[in-house]
């Protein structure tokens, strides 16, 4: 049987892991030491360091794409992001698109997704119910396109007979998802989004204007582009790392692998620890330092992928929104805190917004630290959290040991 996996070449570059965290984080915009006030300028550098900021609906402290943000440059007016995501044509800095998931991504790189949309379009790439829909009801895909393009923006639930039922398919009706067959295939694309988390839909020239003719490049070399921007924002990576940065399919990465390493636009790169071969951008300093302080949500870019999280940082950790609450071992919405580039600890938060206060529901310290290291400088993070989200302070729930000596920690 042919092998057709992606073979290092035999020179390659030697990384410590401690190299390899150090990348990670450099890749990710925490190299910056900078205490100017956050403006667009600096939110738009540091949402294309990441190529992107997942959206995700569990508003149990804030919505997910306003924390990374926050996690590389510390408090801001938020307001701010919604003008760079949902602003006007001028101001329209980003569009929303299945990059890593649902994300918000930079209006110039709108071209490296169109070979996706083209695979929509063709009947590849989407799944279930939207695959069904677009073999069985063009009629009710064409109609709601006509719609948009007659009256302007809408909502799916605009569109919805309200005397009808709707699929007990996650709730979805046949006008959502054809929206989300739309969405999909590039089609329309979302304006804003309502209070519901619903996406409202126009066509992408009313939205970005030009950028939505700009000529799109070849399958292949769209996806070669988006792998160096992937390595760029992960330093150091290995096949499947990339590939999921990107929800790339996995035999178009090993054609572009072999391209790039080949064109010299990537290094091979012997990771230590790595069982798997490694990449990286041939111009990147081995030697860079990053070493952080700060909380991360579940779904900022550092901790998509839970198998990478723990390769580079020895940090195990899972997402438990969607465990029973009785078999959770830290709690429903956890965030890790790193202090100088290091997972120390990890804490249960909430915005208990009709008390007004960040609630820590639990605190848990990583084997290894002491407490009294991390403590002062984790609740200081939380303080400023806690501003940043407008509320009026913090308050520890005395979960366990670790909980109780943070909640006796005063901030100066």
């Amino acid at each position: 049987m042919p092998d057709d996996s992606v073979h290092i070449p035999m020179q390659s570059v030697a990384v410590s892991i401690k190299q390899a965290r150090n990348l990670a984080l450099v890749g990710q915009g925490f190299d910056c030491d900078d205490n100017r006030p956050v403006t667009k300028r600096r939110i738009i550098k540091a949402i294309r360091q990441t190529n992107m900021l997942q959206v995700d609906s569990v508003n149990v402290l804030t919505r997910a794409h306003y924390m990374p943000i926050f996690s590389r440059l510390g408090v801001y007016d938020a307001v701010l992001l919604d003008q760079v995501v949902w602003g006007t044509d001028r101001q329209r800095k980003l569009f929303e698109y299945w990059g890593h998931e649902a994300s918000m991504i930079p209006v110039e790189d709108y071209p490296l997704y169109r070979w996706r949309m083209e695979d929509a379009r063709n009947g590849k790439g989407t799944w279930g119910r939207i695959a069904r829909m677009q073999r069985e009801q063009p009629d009710l895909i064409n109609g709601i396109l006509a719609r948009i393009e007659r009256e302007g923006a809408i909502g799916a639930s605009d569109l919805e007979d309200k005397r009808a039922n709707s699929s007990a398919w996650w709730g979805w009706s046949d006008t959502k998802t054809a929206m989300e067959y739309l969405f999909w295939s590039g089609q329309v694309m979302s304006r804003k989004r309502r209070s519901s988390f619903e996406r409202v839909y126009d066509l992408p020239e009313r939205i970005i204007g030009d950028a939505a003719n700009l000529a799109a490049p070849d399958r292949q070399d769209a996806q070669c582009d988006l792998i160096c921007k992937g390595i760029a924002a992960m330093g150091v990576a290995t096949e499947a790392d990339l590939r999921k940065y990107f929800r790339l399919p996995t035999a178009d990465v090993k054609g572009c692998l072999v391209r790039l390493v080949e064109e010299g636009r990537l290094l091979a790169a012997d990771v230590q620890g790595w069982k798997q071969p490694g990449y990286m951008c041939p111009n990147v300093n081995p030697r860079s330092r990053a070493k952080p302080t700060c909380l991360m949500v579940p779904f900022d870019p550092v901790m998509w992928e839970r198998d990478r999280v723990e390769r580079i940082f020895g940090f195990n950790y899972r997402i438990e929104i969607y465990v029973p609450a009785e078999k959770r071992q830290y709690g429903y919405y956890v965030l890790p805190f790193m202090l100088n580039g290091e997972f120390v600890a990890r804490v249960d938060l909430k915005a208990d917004r009709q008390a007004g206060v960040l609630l820590v529901q639990s605190a848990h310290l990583e084997d290894g630290f002491v407490a009294g290291d991390v403590a002062g400088a984790l609740m200081a993070n939380l303080e400023r959290l806690s501003a940043f989200l407008g509320l009026s302070g913090v308050v520890v729930m005395p979960a366990n040991a670790f909980s109780r000596y943070l909640a006796s920690v005063r901030v100066a």
